[in-house]
Order: C-alpha cells, then sequence, then structure tokens
C-alpha cells in the first residue's frame, strides 16, 4: 500500500505489549489520515461519556499519507484524545520530525492506551515497544526531558514529551516535540496522565509512492508555491505581524475583551522586534516557508514569538511589556503551559477581582514577579495557581455570582486573538467549533476581512462559505498539509487529490476529498454527541450578546467613547440555524446516527 502502512498500533502500557492492528484502504480512503483518521480511531477505541484522564481513554497519535513523501510543510502529525479541559474532542497538530520518525516505525497511528506507575517514556522502534521507568526526568521541561532521553538512549530517538504541567496533569498542558506544541485541549494532560513523561520513536519503514515523476513536479510547483506572495507574510514577520494590523482594524482584544485595540500595541509588534535585531527564523522539517520566530537574548536564549502567545499574555492581560510578555511565553513552554488558556483564565481571573468576586489580589497587576510565579503555581497547582489550572471555564463555575457570563471560552476552550464582535463570521465559527473556540479548524476570518461581507454583522447567505472553510481545514488536518500554504495552491481538492494519486496510486476525484472532509466532520461531530454534547454549547459568552463589552481604556485605545462591538443574538440564532442545515443536521444540531449514516462512516 503506497503512502500509507495499512495498519496502526494499539500499545497497552498496563501490559506493555503492542497489537499491530490492520487499516483496510476503504477505510483509509474515507478518512485519509491525521486528525481523519485520529478521529475515527478514537471513536473505534473509546465509548460514551468516559473520564478524559483514565487509564483506558486513548491518546491517538494519527500520521498521514503524504508525511515522508518530502512533500512541502507535511511533516505534522496529528495528536488525538478526549480533552480534559473541554471534555470534546481535541485534535492538535505536532510538528517537526516526530512525524516523519513516527511513520518511519511502520504504522500509520500510534494509539496509547491503559496507564502504568511511576514516571516512564514509552519507547516504539518500529515492531519492538517497551517501557523504562524515568524518574530522572520529573520537573523537567519537554524540551529537557527530550535532551536527557537522547543522551542516556541515543540521538535516533524523536521524543514527544510534557512539562510539569502534564505530570500534575493541568488540563491545558501541552505536548511538545523540538519546540513545537501540540498545545491547545490539554494533551499533556493526558500523557501525564498514564505515567508517561514521553514517547520516544523510531524506525527504518520507507514511505513508497505509486509515481515518482509525477509526485517531483507536484513537489516542485508546491516548493514555488510556498516562496510565494500567499506565505510572504509569514515568511518575513511570521504570524506577530497581524498585531499592528489587527489593533488597527479594530479586532485585537484588551483586557479580558473588554477593549479590542490598544495605543501601546507598537511596542509589542514584530516590526518592533525586527528593528532592534533580535529575531531569527525557525523552520519545521520539509518546509520551505520558516514561519516560527524566536527572540533571542543576551545570553543567546530563545524564545518563541507568535501573535497568540503575545495577545494572550499581553493584551489580553492588560500586559504591553514585551520583556515581560517574551519571558511569560517562555515560562509557559517550559512548564508546559498553552499560553492562550493561561492567558484567558489570568484574564478572567483578574476581571474577578476587579468586580469584588475573587480574592487574588496580586493578579490585579502583571507585574513581572506575580505572573511569572502564576504560571509556575499553575503549573503544578500550587497555591493560587490550583485555581487557575482549572481554566476559565471551571474558575467560573467556582466563582459563580455572574462570572459565567464573561469567562472567554467556548465549550471550555478559551478564544484567540480575534475580537468576536468586530469578526461575526469567525464568532460563529467559534460557537459550532467542535473543539470549542479555535481559529485553527476554520479560517472564517478570511470572509471577514475579504471585504464582501458585513464583518460586524451575520446573514444566512455567507454560511455555506463558512461551511466550505471548515471543511478545507479539515482536509489540511487530514493530509496533512500546513494551513499556510492554503492560499499558495491553486485549487486545494484538484491538487491534494493528485498529489494524494501520485503517492498512493489511487484514481481519485477531488469530488471524492470533498466528500472526505464533510465526513471527518460528522465524525467529530459524534464522538462529541458521545461524550454529551448539546446544541447549548454551541454559543459564545454572554458578554458579546448582550450591552457593549465596555468602553475601551482612553490611554490604550483611542476615544473613551468606543465600546467593543457585539452580536445581534437573534442574528446569530438564525445564523448558526442555517449553519445545522448546511451540514445536514437536525433543527437541533444533532447528527442523527440512523444505520445508513453510520454505514457511510463506516462504523457498523
Amino acid at each position: 500500500m503506497h503512502g500509507y502502512h495499512g495498519r496502526y498500533l494499539r500499545i497497552d502500557l498496563a501490559t506493555g505489549q503492542g497489537t499491530a492492528i490492520p487499516l483496510s484502504e476503504d477505510v483509509l480512503r474515507r478518512v485519509l489520515g491525521g486528525a481523519g483518521l485520529g478521529t475515527w480511531l478514537l471513536l473505534k477505541e473509546s465509548g460514551a461519556g468516559y473520564d478524559a484522564l483514565a487509564p483506558a481513554a486513548p491518546l491517538v497519535f494519527a500520521f498521514a499519507p503524504l508525511a515522508g513523501t518530502a512533500l512541502n510543510t507535511t511533516a505534522k502529525a496529528a495528536v488525538v484524545c478526549k480533552s480534559p479541559l473541554t471534555l470534546r474532542l481535541n485534535d492538535a497538530m505536532i510538528s517537526s520530525v516526530f512525524a516523519l520518525a513516527g511513520k518511519a516505525t511502520g504504522y500509520d497511528a500510534l494509539v496509547v492506551v491503559g496507564s502504568r506507575a511511576g514516571l516512564n517514556t514509552l519507547f516504539i522502534d518500529g515492531a519492538e515497544v517497551r517501557i523504562e521507568a524515568t524518574p530522572q526526568l520529573a520537573g523537567l521541561s519537554a524540551r529537557e526531558a527530550e535532551q536527557g532521553i537522547r543522551a542516556r538512549w541515543g540521538e535516533q530517538w524523536s521524543v514527544a514529551a510534557a512539562g510539569p504541567a502534564g505530570e500534575a496533569r493541568v488540563p491545558f498542558a501541552t505536548l511538545s516535540h523540538d519546540g513545537r506544541h501540540a498545545g491547545r485541549g490539554g494533551a499533556g494532560a493526558v500523557l501525564g496522565s498514564k505515567g508517561l513523561k514521553a514517547i520516544a520513536v523510531h524506525g527504518s519503514a520507507r514511505t513508497t509512492v505509486a509515481d515518482t515523476a509525477a509526485l517531483d513536479r507536484l513537489r516542485q510547483e508546491l516548493k514555488l508555491a510556498s516562496l510565494g506572495a500567499g506565505t510572504e507574510k509569514y515568511r518575513t514577520t511570521g504570524t506577530l505581524g497581524n498585531l499592528l494590523v489587527f489593533n488597527r482594524i479594530g479586532i485585537l482584544p484588551t483586557d479580558n475583551f473588554r477593549g479590542f485595540s490598544g495605543a501601546a500595541a507598537e511596542g509589542l509588534s514584530a516590526e518592533r522586534l525586527f528593528a532592534e535585531g533580535k529575531v531569527v527564523r525557525a523552520t519545521c522539517a520539509d518546509c520551505m516557508i520558516g514561519c516560527e520566530k524566536r527572540v533571542v537574548d543576551s545570553a543567546g536564549v530563545q524564545t518563541r514569538v507568535e501573535y497568540e502567545n503575545v495577545y494572550a499574555l499581553g493584551p489580553l492581560i492588560g500586559n504591553w511589556d514585551m520583556a515581560l510578555v517574551l519571558e511569560a511565553s517562555r515560562r509557559c513552554d517550559e512548564v508546559g503551559l498553552d499560553t492562550i488558556t493561561m492567558g484567558g483564565t489570568l484574564a478572567f481571573a483578574k476581571e474577578c477581582v476587579e468586580r469584588g468576586l475573587l480574592d487574588m489580589p496580586e493578579i490585579a497587576q502583571p507585574a513581572a514577579g506575580y505572573l511569572l510565579t502564576a504560571i509556575d503555581r499553575t503549573a503544578r497547582r500550587a497555591g493560587a495557581g490550583a485555581l487557575l489550572a482549572l481554566g476559565s471555564r471551571a474558575l467560573a463555575r467556582h466563582v459563580g455570582q455572574g462570572s459565567e457570563a464573561f469567562a472567554p471560552h467556548v465549550k471550555g476552550l478559551e478564544l484567540p486573538g480575534y475580537h468576536p464582535g468586530a469578526l461575526q463570521t469567525l464568532a460563529l465559527g467559534f460557537a459550532v467549533g467542535s473543539r470549542g473556540a479555535d481559529h485553527n479548524k476554520s479560517s472564517a476570518y478570511d470572509l471577514d476581512l475579504s471585504g464582501k461581507v458585513e464583518r460586524f454583522a451575520l446573514d444566512v447567505e455567507r454560511i455555506a462559505a463558512m461551511v466550505q472553510l471548515e471543511n478545507d481545514a479539515t482536509l489540511m488536518d487530514s493530509l496533512i498539509l500546513c494551513k499556510f500554504v492554503r492560499r499558495a495552491v491553486r485549487d486545494l481538492y484538484a491538487d491534494g487529490a493528485a498529489m494524494v494519486a501520485a503517492v498512493t496510486g489511487w484514481v481519485l476525484t477531488d469530488g471524492e476529498l470533498r466528500a472526505a472532509a464533510r465526513r471527518i466532520h460528522h465524525l467529530k461531530k459524534l464522538f462529541n454527541q458521545r461524550q454529551g454534547w448539546s446544541a447549548s454549547e454551541d454559543t459564545l459568552p454572554a458578554r458579546f450578546f448582550t450591552a457593549p463589552a465596555g468602553a475601551c481604556l482612553p490611554a490604550q485605545a483611542g476615544p473613551a467613547d468606543r465600546s467593543a462591538p457585539t452580536i445581534d443574538a437573534a442574528q446569530f440564532q438564525v445564523a448558526r440555524s442555517r449553519y445545522y442545515e448546511l451540514r445536514g443536521w437536525g433543527p437541533d444540531g444533532v447528527l442523527h446516527t440512523d444505520p445508513d449514516v453510520l454505514r457511510d462512516l463506516r462504523l457498523s
């Protein structure tokens, strides 16, 4: 089977045994790989309403047909599990060599179940599976754990590890490899719940291709596209280049979404960092884009700098000190915490303190000492960090007193750096997202910023285009292609079908890929339904529907009479109903699991 190995490896940590289980061509054609295969396996290996941190809870690493072919931007794997933060589907991407080495083990996915006492590392080398007790790695960052494993067992190992937050089962703990993170949703906590610090992979299985000449041509075309205008922003300033643009057009959230721009934003900009000559470029394996930018300090220490971590640990919590933002971001990466959830929870807690709802006065100002201490304590659930480790949804339930109205999450996942009132197509995308508020599972903001729709309102005419953008993202996460090439390829479905055909030898149409994207989205919905989803979750915090979210602070956002835009609740409900209709779900948003639907999804 070209492009695939036709099997996955199921590892039971309780017994230490790995079992190879066949994957048919029929299944692989229907769910492809990555997020599609990972979700299918999660459904296959789990039941309804299970505990995300229970020993039986599966943790899936799913590879993809294009990985290992040297096609540009394909060195990614999907990490799929039930999120301990949202209690819904979590499908995160992890980049670079781990994906290639994982596929070289000779399997299309790794499914880890069970648990082991103590702190351990799981080693997978082709058919060989072994578990080593590694108590010496306790408390180390993911990077330090990687280095320690290679120093002890050899440089051939590619390692995905959790930091101290994963060991403490903080529900927004990350899982990381080589400074890249499966960052959102708590995959690191699931790893820690199994008594694992890390998973190390190695193998020699090759990814064979059906048509070398066709693949070489497609590889060259994708390489050139990756160096074109569609990726220029990412190659030059990285995602932080968005910050000043978003600030100028009023979509940069500040002070827990009470504001939407800030006069001090210039000090947090990519332009400032580049002018100071502090930025170096990094890249994933098999990638020409090099979107990752790192700031180097006088001691040579590098800190990842992206729009989302700067937004979440800066404007969102009222912090406009770039040095402190970078140090807080570096500290989150060290201890293994998702920066967006950390920032969102801090912003929420700070507003609760200001309203007199929470006795945690030290976070009212993001002073360097406390901000960094709060991150460290959250990772270890120590002191006030035990409350912050809940995330904003669970913390709001603890605080009560109406605080749920301004806790910045959807389905428990904190909102990324786009003000929903100013990007209302994206706001609906956040609300209905299978993972919660996630800008990576839909580029609905492309519609809002296209000039073709009114971004401060919602109408049903745009919903079909929004559904298509969701399907596009689902396809890219399943093939896997980096989202940053979405504007570089000529036709995602035609080009994707050509790539899959060259790799696998299948006679494949773009229509089959469109059907696969829809099917995979149904699988995500079905998983969430089995875990207790209801339509009441497909919404936004009440703050965005009620009175204006609060006048912007004059010192930060210009005229004091400017208020954050809000969403018309009636328009939102109509648009959501149209979304359900176009998805083929019932008026209540339910995918009805009749035998015909299950047969199409190949789950019965």
